[in-house]
């Protein structure tokens, strides 16, 4: 890393005890507010006033006074642009926006940024997703050669596709490619106007929410993990080190707020952002698509370096020197004055398919709110009931038994066999499992069909 943890202590004795300095700070911050994954560094930062809280009130900043200005963008890209332009010191993006920031910084003579801090991951790799029309008969990503696929372009998203289409032998000349920006695309295809749409968190599960899409591609499909980050810039940095930590701090805050309660923390988030709470609740609830964690990890370096590799194959970025441009020393400093521990948090990484394996199926009833089921079985029981009730189910949650991630039970593939009930996130892999187990692939409304009859026939 560029600058040792020393260094930025001893940057930080200096400047506070520097003496007051009366004059206003303004602190630009471009995040998004229709991204799940920048939620710790964005719009719960913004909305509790975290950062504030944990500004420096001492040394060189005892006289100063904070102007704090948040810009919402649609996706990394303009965030990047505006960085470039100075209208804008901090940015919060994903994983293929990050890179395309620091190389487009590196590609200047003496313009900088420096990746500080991360905000959550997903070690599979989901939250990107390739979506089709819901009624469309496309079920795999082989069958979108000579169709027309959008994406917002420069996203996250954006390189997944790309990943996704290398790794399938899939040349960008075999498809039709069209850039249009999240809501454009979500529109489209609920107006059946373009075969797919690939998008980010949580765009594609608002499309299953909504009914208007269905995954074909996950993202955890790529092997690569998922994440999401903080960029500053290095000259504001490099004046400011103190609000550098002080917004790490206010993201480590914020991750805590969410864990504590998540249906409170969904239900503040769907009047902050218009994201309904239950599309929210698949990333932020207990086995949810999102981990909360802002450390630096080895893995997370390697998955950059393999995503610039993506892009460079296509010359859709400059060269990246990743040592001069990540740094953990701010983070470090922040952990430090938390009292936290970070060389244990960097080291603890979390895999859906392990700690997913045995938690609950969910119901969440309009009034009644959460419940939850040990088993499948009993899960199709509660919703057949509460269906005979004529209740209202705002969602219902089950796992992929492959990754082990959170689903909507109704977009769900679920395969009944002599093992009982078991559920997928894509239709291959269902087909796969009956093959093996003499299954029976069903949507949930026949599995419940299935349970139903059961019940009948043993009376």
């Amino acid at each position: 890393m560029m600058i040792s943890i020393r260094l930025v202590s001893m940057i930080l004795g200096i400047t506070l005890a520097a003496g007051a300095n009366a004059k206003t700070i303004n602190i630009a911050i471009g995040h998004q507010s229709m991204c799940t994954d920048t939620y710790t560094a964005g719009i719960v930062v913004k909305e509790l006033k975290l950062l504030e809280k944990h500004l420096p009130k001492t040394g060189k900043y005892a006289d100063a006074t904070y102007d704090v200005t948040w810009s919402d963008y649609s996706s990394g890209g303009p965030i990047t642009n505006q960085m470039m332009a100075n209208k804008l010191n901090f940015g919060v993006m994903g994983d293929y926006p990050l890179i395309v920031n620091g190389a487009k910084f590196q590609a200047t003579e003496s313009l900088r940024t420096k990746y500080i801090a991360g905000t959550g991951y997903n070690l599979k790799g989901s939250g990107n997703a390739i979506v089709v029309p819901v009624k469309s008969d496309i079920f795999s990503i082989d069958q979108l050669k000579g169709k027309d696929v959008s994406v917002p372009v420069g996203s996250a998203a954006w390189g997944m596709l790309l990943k996704a289409m290398q790794d399938n032998k899939i040349e960008i000349k075999d498809f039709g490619l069209k850039n249009q920006s999240p809501a454009v695309g979500a529109a489209n295809i609920a107006a059946n106007k373009i075969d797919a749409h690939a998008d980010f968190c949580p765009w594609s599960e608002l499309m299953e929410f909504r009914g208007t899409g269905r995954k074909i591609y996950d993202g955890s499909e790529t092997g690569v993990p998922y994440l999401h980050g903080v960029v500053v810039r290095e000259d504001f940095l490099n004046e400011y080190p103190e609000v550098a930590v002080a917004f790490i701090k206010a993201i480590y805050e914020a991750g805590e707020w969410i864990r504590e309660d998540p249906v409170r923390a969904v239900d503040m988030m769907e009047g902050w952002t218009g994201v309904e709470k239950e599309v929210l609740y698949i990333y932020f609830s207990k086995g949810g698509h999102l981990t909360l964690d802002p450390t630096i990890k080895a893995q997370w370096v390697d998955a950059l370096k393999l995503n610039h590799g993506v892009l460079a194959r296509e010359q859709a970025i400059p060269a990246l020197d990743f040592q001069a441009w990540i740094t953990e020393d701010y983070i470090k400093s922040a952990y430090t004055s938390l009292g936290k521990d970070y060389a244990a948090e960097k080291a603890a990484v979390v895999d859906p398919a392990v700690t997913n394996a045995a938690l609950p199926m969910e119901i969440w009833h309009a009034r009644e709110g959460i419940s939850s089921y040990p088993t499948l079985t009993d899960f199709l029981h509660a919703a057949g009931k509460f269906n005979e009730t004529g209740a209202k189910l705002n969602a219902t949650y089950v796992y992929d038994k492959k990754t082990g991630l959170k689903l909507f039970g109704k977009t769900a593939f679920f395969v009944k066999s002599k093992e009982g009930f078991s559920t997928f996130l894509r239709k291959p892999d269902a087909d796969a499992y009956a093959a093996e187990h003499q299954g029976a692939v069903m949507d949930m409304d026949k599995a419940l069909d299935s349970i139903t009859s059961e019940m009948v026939t043993s009376l």
